[in-house]
């Protein structure tokens, strides 16, 4: 493999990292619904807040041409949010519903 193959090689995974990451956040932002329930805990709710503002914040841990961060803060803001909505009485089926639609 010459240079330019390295290049597209790269602008591909590039560019599934930030489909990857835009999918979360779409996710995450369908999770939202969980952030009016006043049983959700409020760190569960500060985290998803901070999931969202890291991922369009151009100051990453990892340079932004690599989403592997902001994937990861989206996925944990997802689980957190999830969980958070599991423990609630009869919220298995919320949680379920806004992380995964």
């Amino acid at each position: 493999m010459d240079g330019k193959d390295w290049l597209i090689l790269a602008a591909v995974v590039a560019a599934a990292l930030a489909i990857g990451a835009a999918v979360l956040l779409v996710r995450v932002f369908a999770a939202r619904r969980l952030l009016i329930d006043a049983g959700v805990p409020l760190r569960d709710k500060a985290l998803f807040w901070f999931a969202v503002v890291y991922t369009v914040s151009p100051v990453d841990l990892i340079p932004d041409p690599v989403y592997l961060d902001d994937i990861g803060v989206l996925l944990l803001a997802l689980r957190s949010l999830s969980a958070a909505a599991a423990r609630l009485p009869g919220g298995a089926k919320g949680a379920d519903r806004g992380a995964n639609s």
